[in-house]
Order: C-alpha cells, then sequence, then structure tokens
C-alpha cells in the first residue's frame, strides 16, 4: 500500500487456478478471457485499462495503491473486493485499511464497463485487472490476469488480519503458508514494496529505540539511518512518509531495485530487512537482486495471489455497486 502508505504491501508468483486448493469457488473456475463474448463486442480489459491509463497519466502513484488494495483484499476473506464495501463495520474501517486509497478509481472504471453491458463485471476483477494495468505503466510488464471471480457479501473490520510491518519472516510464511501461499511467494509478493512508501511512524522505533535498546537498529546503514531521521524526528507530530525503495531513480518503477537496497540494507519496515538477512528467504532475495526475469517472476505472482479463495459459478454476486452488496448490509 501517498503513493500507497504501507502497512504491508505484497504480492506472488506462479500461473495457476488455485479453484481446487485454496479457494472457495466450487461452481466454475478462474479462466483468461473470462469476458470475451460476454460483454457485447467490446473487450472489458481494454475497457478498465482504459481509465487506469488515464488516471495514471495524471497520478502515476495510483500503481502502488492498487497493489496494496489487491493484497489486503485478497488477504481477507479471499479476492472478493470485500474491501471496497462501505459500512461502520466493514474491512475499510480496520485501522491497517485506513490509509488505503484507489476506491474511486475502481468506481470509475465499474461505471464505465456497466455502461456498456451492466450486471457483467464483477467488482472483484475489476481491482485484478486495474493492477495489473497501473503495474505494466509503472514498468512492471503486462502479465495475463484471470477472471470470473464474483463479489462476496460479508465484509467485517474483525476479520482483518494482515502481516505486520514489524513481523518476523518465520510469522510472515506461516501467514502466508495459511492462504496456499509459500516463502518464495512471499518474498515476491513483497517486492510490491518497489513503488511503495511508509509512513515514519512504521519505522521510527528503528531509528531512536529499536527493541528498546534507545539505539538505532544496527542493521539498517548508517547513513540511512541519518538520512531518515531528519526525515522523521524523534518528538514530531508530523507522520512524513519515504520510499520502501531507497533508490530515488527507482522509486516509482515496479523493478528489482528494492532488493538490491534490502541487500545493502537499507531496507525501511523491519520485514524488508529482515527479508535480506533471515536464511529462510535470503536465497530468494539474493537471486531476485541478481536476476533478470522479475517482472515475469512477480506478474506470475499476482496472478496466484488473485486466485486466493475466489468465489466463482453461482458463489456471490455481481454488485451493482461496488460499495455497497445487492441487498444492503445490515451493520
Amino acid at each position: 500500500m501517498s503513493r500507497a502508505s504501507t502497512t504491508t504491501l505484497a504480492l506472488v508468483y506462479i500461473f495457476v487456478t488455485l479453484a481446487g486448493s485454496c479457494s472457495r469457488a466450487t461452481g466454475g473456475a478462474l479462466q483468461e478471457a473470462f469476458y470475451k463474448g460476454k460483454c457485447r463486442a467490446a473487450d472489458v480489459e481494454g475497457v478498465v485499462g482504459g481509465v487506469i491509463r488515464a488516471r495514471f497519466s495524471r497520478d502515476p502513484t495510483i500503481a502502488a495503491a492498487l497493489l496494496r488494495m489487491q493484497f489486503h483484499d485478497c488477504f481477507v476473506n479471499g479476492c472478493d473486493a470485500s474491501i471496497l464495501l462501505d459500512g461502520n463495520n466493514t474491512e475499510k474501517t480496520a485501522v491497517p485499511n485506513l490509509s488505503v486509497r484507489g476506491y474511486e478509481i475502481i468506481d470509475a472504471a465499474k461505471a464505465v464497463v456497466d455502461s456498456i453491458c451492466p450486471g457483467v463485471v464483477s467488482c472483484a476483477d475489476i481491482i485484478v485487472m486495474a493492477t495489473r494495468d497501473a503495474v505494466a505503466l509503472s514498468g512492471g510488464g503486462r502479465y495475463i490476469v484471470q477472471t470470473g471471480r464474483r463479489d462476496g457479501t460479508v465484509s467485517l473490520a474483525k476479520n482483518v488480519n494482515l502481516p505486520a510491518p514489524s513481523i518476523a519472516v518465520s510469522d510472515s510464511i506461516k501467514a502466508f503458508s495459511k492462504k496456499g501461499l509459500d516463502s518464495t511467494d512471499m518474498v515476491y509478493l513483497l517486492g510490491g514494496h518497489t513503488v511503495g512508501n511508509a509512513h515514519c511512524s512504521l519505522f521510527r522505533d528503528r531509528l531512536y529505540n529499536f527493541q528498546n535498546t534507545g539505539k538505532a537498529d544496527p542493521t539498517m546503514d548508517s547513513t540511512l539511518v541519518n538520512t531518515l531521521k531528519a526525515r522523521c524526528p524523534q518528538n514530531s507530530t508530523a507522520d512524513n512518509t519515504v520510499n520502501l525503495d531507497q533508490n530515488p531513480l527507482s522509486s516509482m518503477t515496479v523493478d528489482n531495485s528494492y532488493y538490491k537496497q534490502i541487500i545493502l540494507h537499507r531496507g525501511i519496515l523491519q520485514i524488508d530487512q529482515e527479508l535480506a538477512l533471515d536464511p529462510l528467504s535470503n536465497p530468494t532475495v539474493t537471486a531476485i537482486a541478481k536476476g533478470f526475469d522479475f517482472s515475469t517472476r512477480f506478474g506470475q505472482a499476482m496472478v496466484k495471489l488473485g486466485a486466493v479463495e475466489v468465489l466463482t459459478g453461482t458463489q456471490g454476486e455481481i454488485r451493482k455497486s461496488c460499495r455497497a452488496i445487492n441487498t444492503p448490509l445490515k451493520n
């Protein structure tokens, strides 16, 4: 997840259909080009892409915003657009989601699609298509998405349990495993931080009082510590943001620079730096930093994330408004 100020962002690899393994889908399966022939002669993915290109031209930071939105949606109750629902106690109101943004982009894409073929395209699919297009526009390569999701009807703040920025690598692996994602998937998904940023409040302890030592985190590059202290004063009430990829030439590009930076001890969030240090994840981080196939593998990762616990077939519904279920929520 500002450029999607990220408590935790992230996302993962391998073209698969998870409908049979970690999916709620029983009435169908995700597939490529699901909407072909279902929306008159319109190219649904092209229509959504047009909306995203227009928005991106005005605000390139929507890439990080949409990456974060997809992760926060899929990681809680599956990729069912439950994060979009308004209400007093919906997922949107949970603390980790208060800084999620980009809802109006999904609304805009839904409005254009529904003007052509109302009641056909799900909000859940629009999130996935929009994120893919924003990643591609940010230099990350255009991957082929699977579609056919339906929208969920349950959205509860109490269900939001996302990995924290200070989570240990071993615990993060367990959290991803519960979603059918392995440790390599996790490392690729956290690569979404390549275009993300974070508020000072999420890492200020690493600068001034790491683990109650009264000192900075010794694993952080000392020059970076001083730079961040200037941006994030110890007793300031302001909550500034900094790029999670500390390469200024690459902080707006979806690439492997983030991994190169954390190898140099220039990780911002504790989980970022731990990825490069922990033997459970270091080999993968090193391979990505030295490799040349990040765009492909990241795209595959996004496809796998997008298949977590999906609703298909006759499950769920196709919402008329992405912000409300067709039968109003009772909160």
